[in-house]
């Protein structure tokens, strides 16, 4: 987690991990579906939704090993801003 005082830099980067994440999935999964294309349409697309299926699972096991385990930590009462 990002301290208080870097929140406007982590918002930063996850705002352009998601504005250039997309063009990127679009990008790689096209090239696999297009490069499949010798065996036929088919087979060019279902190597696509396979390396989609492989990256959804992966991502799934990144974001259960970075989920914080346990009771959060109080910070000692509320926040003034």
């Amino acid at each position: 987690m990002a301290e208080h005082r870097e929140a406007g830099l982590a918002s930063g980067v996850v705002n352009t991990f998601h504005e250039v994440g997309g063009p990127i999935g679009v990008a790689v999964v096209s090239t696999i579906a297009a490069s499949g294309f010798e065996q036929g349409a088919v087979g060019g697309f279902a190597d696509a939704f396979t390396v989609c299926a492989a990256a959804a699972a992966a991502g799934a096991v990144v974001a259960l090993g970075l989920v914080p385990r346990g009771k959060p930590q109080s910070t000692g009462g509320p926040h003034t801003h």
